[in-house]
């Protein structure tokens, strides 16, 4: 047993990359504690609020649905410039797949209301990383995925 808990409370607070990974679709990143809860991910400093702050590398967690796709102009905390990589039409909602400036993919989950249709494979976006949502995970677990 990993992890025991209210499924939601496990889904949304996993205490392990394995938890993260296997409840549902997560984001995992490596990055270095800077100080704190700030970290770095691929040259880019991020505030991450969930989780305990170990030093050196630990594991990263957002889920997909925590994760915003914006202007590349937009500017403020957790802010990433990304590039489009591909699209998956859901129905109701699309997965859309960015690349960060160090090399993580991402994939954020949009609701279907036109606002990431105006973009194209290759279109330079920001990702938000909302500081709420990003967990730090010790960086000692085998990832799934």
């Amino acid at each position: 047993v990993e992890q025991l808990g209210a499924p939601r409370d496990v889904y949304e607070h996993p205490e392990t990359a394995f938890v993260a990974d296997f409840l549902g679709v997560s984001n995992l990143m490596r990055a270095r504690v800077l100080d704190g809860h700030r970290v770095d991910v691929g040259g880019v400093t991020l505030t991450a609020t969930q989780g305990e702050a170990r030093a050196g590398v630990v594991r990263l967690t957002i889920r997909p649905e925590r994760v915003r796709i914006e202007p590349p102009s937009s500017e403020g905390e957790n802010r990433v410039p990304a590039t489009i990589e591909r699209f998956v039409y859901l129905g109701s909602t699309t997965q859309v797949f960015v690349a960060l400036p160090g090399g993580d993919r991402v994939q954020a989950l949009v609701a279907n209301s036109g606002e990431v249709e105006e973009y194209d494979v290759g279109a330079a976006v920001t990702a938000h990383l909302p500081a709420d949502a990003l967990r730090i995970l010790a960086d000692d677990e085998a990832v799934t995925a």
